[in-house]
Parts: C-alpha cells; structure tokens; sequence
C-alpha cells in the first residue's frame, strides 16, 4: 500500500487539517450539537451537523476522519459536516482513541460504538436511523469499511443504506510502514484486518473515490476492494480523480476548492440514487 502516515497526521497544535478548516469558508445555515458524549473515555464525544431549519425524518451520515490511526481531531473536519449538513443530512463525526493508547480493533470498534449511538438516537436530531450512510476518509475510511464488512463490531447493516470510501486502504498486508505496523502488528490474525479479505454478499451499495496519484494511499487499494465487490454482487462505483492526490477527494468537499474534483457532487448523486431514489 506504501506509506500511510494519512492526511493531516501532526500533532493537533500544528495539524494542517485544523489550519485548513479554520482557514476555508463554510456552508451555512448548519446547527451544530458538539461534544456528545456516545461512551466513558474523553476521546468518545462526536458533533452533530444538521440543516437549521429543524425538518425532521432526515437521511444521516456518520463520517469517519482519517490520520493514520493515530492523529485526528473531530473540530478539524466542520468543513464536511457543513458541506452535508446544508445539503439536507444530518452528519455525525465522533472522536475515537488513537494509538498509542490503543490498537486494532479498538478504534474501530469506538467507530461502531458511535455508529450504535446514531442509529439509536439520531432521531433527536432530526435525523432517520434507517436511512444512514457510512462514510470516511483514509484511515477513517478503513474503520468505516470495516463496520460495513465484519460483523465482529455489530453494524445493523439494515440501518445502512450506502457506503462511502474516500481514498481508504483496504489492501495493505504486510504492514511495511510504521503507521500500519503501530496500529495492526501486534494483532495475531492481520489477514483478518484486510476488508479484501471480508466481502461478502448482501452489501449496502459502495462508493469508492480515488486520486489517480495518490502516493500516500495507492489506488491499487481502491481497485483490489472494487473488484472483490463486483465479484460478489454488490452494487459498487468506483470513481477515480485523474491526477489527485490523497488530500484531493477530502479538501474538494470544502467550498473553495469544488471545482477541481467533482467528489462532493458524485457523493451526493450517489446517495440520492441510493438513499433518497
């Protein structure tokens, strides 16, 4: 896969991500719930973006930020929620532990805990708990990917209507670069840890998004994932971005920069065919 030290992935006084964010204009007319709490640990606290008008019965996407599994901070990523919220869904992006303090599979399973919190509270917030949407980006969407594959983490798939994957790795055994090597090897099943290795028939509809030169994340991973899916009957686009990098299908969700790579109108298309078609 190369080298997955993620998007962003510096200490969060000095994270691009939250220099960027701080810096782009945003979408209005968004109310914001911040610091909910969906567990014990200080790192489990999630933000709520939905549309101010109050309209209830809303579709929901829960978004995974990425960093490496081990960098991340939720305030870095209102430019997405925002961005989807003005478009009519109610959009949750939670805070997870990182590693050192923990390894797989536990910030995936902080993922599935705040997924579990949504579907069974959303409703509060105006969104539908049976219309919701995975999605992530980089190492966030590798823990998205996985609520979506394994049942070890106990994803209502019922309640997921689409995936949404964003420059993710989901082939990258043998762990060859520290960021992998921290977070996964240690785990004594690693084949195990490989959404490649996880598909299986009966799949919410996927979409894979890819920067054609993206060097942190290759897009052999975004292929190897779409292939598999195919082969199995599940209903997956993948679209790949010539000449973007692994920043590119993240930062063009930010008002700004739309015009270079069409990520937020595909995303979009794609979940009006599936969640509101």
């Amino acid at each position: 896969m190369g080298a997955i030290s993620g998007l962003f992935g510096f200490a969060n006084g000095f994270s691009p991500a939250g220099i960027f964010n701080a810096l782009v204009p945003k979408d209005g007319d968004v109310a914001i719930e911040r610091n909910v709490a969906f567990g014990t640990d200080p790192r489990q606290k999630l933000d709520i973006y939905r549309p101010a008008n109050d309209e209830t019965g809303l579709p929901v996407i829960y978004f995974g930020y990425g960093g490496g599994w081990e960098a991340g901070d939720k305030d870095e990523y209102s430019f997405v929620g925002r961005a989807f919220a003005a478009r009519g869904y109610v959009t949750v992006i939670a805070d997870y532990r990182l590693v050192p303090d923990v390894v797989y599979p536990d910030f995936v399973t902080d993922n599935a805990l705040a997924v579990q919190w949504s579907a069974e509270t959303i409703g509060s917030y105006g969104g539908d708990p049976n219309r919701m949407v995975l999605m992530g980006h980089s190492a966030g969407a590798y823990n998205i990917m996985m609520l979506a594959l394994d049942p070890q983490f106990g994803v209502d798939l019922t309640k997921i209507r689409a995936v949404v994957g964003l420059s993710g790795p989901y082939d990258f055994y043998p762990f060859d670069v520290p960021q992998s090597q921290n977070a996964f090897g240690d785990f004594p099943h690693p084949e195990q840890t490989q959404p490649v290795n996880l598909v299986s028939e009966g799949l919410p509809p996927v979409f894979l998004g890819h920067g054609e030169d993206d060097e942190t994340v290759y897009l052999r991973n975004s292929v190897a994932l779409a292939e598999r899916m195919t082969a199995s009957g599940t209903d997956v686009s993948l679209k790949i971005y010539d000449g973007g990098n692994h920043a590119d299908t993240l930062v063009s969700l930010a008002r700004p920069l739309r015009w270079r790579y069409s990520v937020l109108d595909d995303v979009l298309a794609f979940l009006e065919r599936h969640i509101n078609g």
